[in-house]
């Protein structure tokens, strides 16, 4: 048998068969992400995971994890307080991080401190071999989360959106898996909480209709608890506010006031999350308004800041349709500010504003790329600092819900394309055509991107030639250069690392002069290369800074031990003399400054 969708092509009727096509969805996710399973951790996978006490008392800390921000053990190991606008509750994907330690192996909550504090990142140690094995496992989780929710996705556009035309869905979903903008939030373990909001969002949908379609109050029940499930995972899941209501609106024939009152129940729940979140999220530190980490747009002016979001938002688009080159980050400086004078400013809002009319347009034939173009712009909102300030400028994982409407417009638009092709068997050819080189070219780069994300250091060595101004990636590679340097044997490779690690904190320090870890790790570098007048003028910006800063006495000793070995006594005394004032019981300090004082007595 075979059938014949809406454009006209006949297929095999296995084509259009659920189980076969999803069969095809889930082999091609563990083709494209198989290889992170090797992977180790990366970026925030630190913070969300590895140093997260709550993550390592296992389920012991899930009490902790539903009640507090994202990084609020980040934050208090730091001795600061949650420093982005909004905060971040998103507990679930965290939650399942805490379960899957469970298994692993639970830290008692009165040595998780410990532990982290011991520095279990040795390669060497029991420990950290074993830790190791379990990020192998938590990246087979987020693989087998990545094929559940493409498996879902697809059924949620073959059952609403493309009811007609399953192959259309098909075709989106075969998009979507494949596409490599989605390898940061697969290969980054932390970016489960996109997997999983995506996943439920879904599911939201799916049980909606089906309560419209049965009148069974189960699947209202199932509705409203994905609904908040997806607000547990992370914040996307407010655009169904509108989107819900929308689809009732195109998908079912319903009127507007109609698709309102079905909505109800749903806003019912946004509010209640809101209410949750807004009692859970503690203060904002007021460091985050001049910390460029934190908020990128720390130095522009308040018309250069719209400019440069509205000019980035076009980013998005052209990573969607042409995905090179990938990067872990685009903060400041990567991306630098812009006015209304720039071309691209105006190009974006031209563009945007087309999809804005588009929206009205399609909206009025109730065509499915009125709800394509809505879910793009509403989840691009979420994410380019229009409205809600993300602590970034723009970042991949971040368009990862918005390119759930790229993809059904994408195959929409590819479908009638190719039914503008008089020849029956030339649309299919070229169809096929067109998918075996898509699935092939990104595929490719898919499985490639991943090696990048093995861990920080394959990820921000090879990322610093693609953000070659990034604050971020520029910080990191000095970090891992100055580390790095002490298990390089041949002193002459030391050396080149120790400089170039100086030459890019020199960089990072001259985007942010009040970088307190840039000078205090450049520090480091000038006393690995016995600079100790580098390293007193370093540690006099930290003093002017952070003056209470933990590893000052320790350097102004080890400064001071430098000039003696140098015979500068007068500099070795004024060093070691301030690592005594900073901390009077230093007893090594005291001993170097005796020993000072002695070579500075006269010859008898």
């Amino acid at each position: 048998m075979r059938n014949t969708n809406a454009s006209g092509l006949s297929f095999p009727s296995w084509l259009y068969n659920f189980k076969f096509q999803a069969f095809i969805i889930v082999l091609l996710a563990f083709i494209c992400y198989i290889n992170t399973v090797s992977n180790e951790y990366a970026l925030d996978d630190t913070v969300v995971i590895v140093k997260n006490e709550y993550v390592l008392e296992g389920i012991t800390g899930i009490s902790d994890i539903l009640t507090k921000d994202a990084y609020y053990s980040y934050y208090r190991q730091l001795g600061t307080t949650n420093q982005l606008s909004g905060g971040r509750y998103r507990p679930l994907s965290i939650v399942s991080f805490a379960i899957e330690q469970q298994f692993f192996g639970a830290i008692a909550k009165d040595k998780v401190d410990s532990v982290i504090n011991a520095g279990i990142y040795d390669l060497s140690a029991p420990y950290e071999r074993h830790f190791m094995n379990n990020m192998h496992i938590r990246h087979f989780m987020n693989v087998v989360w990545f094929a559940l929710s493409m498996v879902v996705l697809l059924y949620f556009l073959r059952y609403i959106v493309f009811k007609s035309d399953p192959l259309i869905a098909f075709l989106a979903v075969v998009l979507f898996t494949i596409h490599p903008i989605h390898t940061e939030v697969v290969a980054n373990v932390k970016s489960r909480d996109e997997l999983m909001s995506l996943l439920f969002i879904c599911l939201t949908f799916i049980f909606a209709f089906k309560y419209l379609d049965s009148n069974k109050k189960w699947y209202l029940a199932l509705g409203l608890a994905s609904y908040f499930l997806a607000f547990l995972s992370k914040e996307y899941a407010i655009t169904l506010v509108a989107l819900l209501p929308l689809a009732f609106y195109l998908f079912r024939n319903y009127t507007i006031s109609k698709s309102l009152l079905a909505s109800l129940p749903y806003f019912a729940i946004a509010a209640i999350y809101l209410l949750i979140r807004w009692q859970t999220l503690g203060p904002r530190s007021e460091l985050s308004d001049t910390d460029i980490q934190i908020n990128p747009y720390a130095f522009a002016s308040g018309t250069e800041k719209q400019a440069t979001e509205i000019a980035t938002s076009l980013n998005y688009l052209k990573l969607l349709v042409f995905p090179h080159p990938l990067s872990s980050d685009y903060s400041y400086n990567q991306i630098p500010y812009k006015d209304f004078t720039h071309p691209l400013v105006w190009l974006s809002a031209i563009v945007h504003l087309l999809l804005l009319g588009g929206i009205v347009y399609y909206f009025r034939k109730r065509s499915v790329l009125c709800f394509a173009m809505t879910f793009y712009l509403f989840n691009l909102v979420m994410v380019n600092n229009f409205i809600f300030d993300i602590g970034a400028t723009m970042g991949e994982r971040l368009i990862y819900h918005a390119s759930v409407g790229f993809v059904m417009a994408a195959a929409y638009l590819l479908i009638k394309g190719i039914d503008h092709i008089k020849s029956v068997h030339m649309g299919k050819v070229s169809l096929a055509a067109i998918l075996l080189l898509l699935i092939s070219l990104c595929g490719a780069t898919t499985i490639n991107r991943n090696k990048d994300w093995k861990n920080d250091q394959t990820l921000f060595f090879h990322d610093v030639t693609i953000s070659p101004n990034s604050f971020l990636v520029n910080a990191n590679v000095a970090c891992m250069l100055v580390n790095n340097s002490d298990f390089e044997k041949d002193e002459n490779k030391r050396q080149e690392e120790l400089h170039r690690g100086v030459s890019l904190y020199n960089k990072v320090l001259g985007m942010q002069d009040n970088y307190v870890l840039g000078y205090m790790n450049r520090c480091v570098a000038y006393y690995k290369l016995e600079q100790p007048d580098s390293m007193m003028a370093d540690l006099a910006q930290v003093m002017r800074i952070y003056p209470v800063h933990p590893q000052l006495p320790e350097m102004y000793y080890h400064a001071g031990m430098l000039y003696y070995s140098g015979r500068q006594y007068p500099k070795a005394m004024v060093a070691l003399q301030t690592a005594l004032k900073l901390y009077p019981r230093y007893a090594d300090a005291q001993k170097a400054l005796n020993d000072v004082n002695a070579a500075m007595q006269p010859a008898k």
